[in-house]
């Protein structure tokens, strides 16, 4: 499903209990200097994540100071977050000029403990190919390095590397708990362009070597992938960024099962193997 980009004043784009993607959550707030904004989200565990410019964050006995910092775009510097146990009370206070601030969450009713995620942190993988059209980069916040200390909630930025191709390719799907071939995992996208005018597309095909639904995405849009395989592409000539959220249904550790008309294609893409398991 496609959510076009609009204001949303604060409130959630993806609500709890969502019909399309119950396990995810998503919301996107932007505030002033000196403005607070405070949530919490019984049953579900949350990430706070600055897009662009800086919040001083405090969840209940936690504190974490000067949380982001980038600038105009989400190029323009590396991610930050602060994981939010379920249910727990958070409070953010923008201290720049201005901020956006992107709050990702998963289904998980154990209650841990807050963490900050620093930009030294990050768990970072490249792989694909100028060749392939297949090249990108991705930050997991939420990755492989906090899988002690959260429960099913993974969040990562990916990142085209260079100008137009694809993502999500070879064809994936995760919408069924079946393991060890698969696992059910509710994913959320949030779209973003350089320049911000440019567009691209997101597929989703329900069954294998049957026609599905594509969708116009532009900077701003939200997809919420219930099921089905799902690549995208942005046109050429402009870069695609996409914030991502997966929340598992019975663990956090992702398992791909990847589209059989197009498996051999795992094959031609450089490094891809080493992007699958940092999902964990």
């Amino acid at each position: 499903m496609h959510i076009p980009p609009h204001n949303n004043g604060n409130a959630p784009i993806v609500d709890v209990d969502d019909a399309r993607v119950p396990l995810n959550y998503f919301n996107i707030v932007k505030l002033k200097k000196g403005e607070a904004f405070t949530y919490e989200v019984p049953r579900y565990e949350t990430c706070i994540v600055p897009a662009t410019g800086t919040v001083d964050v405090t969840v209940e006995g936690f504190k974490a100071d000067a949380l982001g910092g980038r600038g105009v775009d989400v190029w323009d510097g590396e991610p930050e977050g602060v994981y939010v146990p379920s249910a727990a009370r958070a409070e953010f206070v923008c201290t720049s000029d201005s901020a956006e601030i992107f709050i990702a969450g998963a289904r998980f009713e154990e209650q841990l403990e807050a963490f900050a995620v620093r930009s030294s942190e990050l768990d970072l993988v490249q792989y694909g190919s100028d060749d392939t059209k297949t090249h990108r980069k991705i930050k997991h916040i939420l990755g492989q390095k906090q899988k002690d200390r959260v429960g099913r909630l993974l969040v990562s930025e990916l990142y085209t590397v260079g100008q137009g191709g694809w993502s999500g390719f070879p064809s994936h799907k995760h919408d069924t708990d079946r393991m060890p071939d698969e696992t059910r995992h509710d994913e959320t996208y949030n779209f973003r362009f350089r320049p911000s005018h440019g567009s691209g597309v997101q597929m989703l095909q329900r069954k294998d070597n049957e026609p599905g639904d594509a969708y116009h995405i532009m900077n701003g849009s939200t997809v919420c992938i219930d099921k089905g395989y799902h690549p995208c592409a942005v046109l050429p000539g402009y870069e695609m960024y996409y914030f991502t959220i997966l929340g598992g249904l019975s663990q956090r550790s992702l398992v791909q099962y990847f589209q059989p008309t197009h498996a051999d294609q795992l094959h031609t893409i450089p490094g891809i193997l080493d992007m699958i398991a940092k999902f964990k």
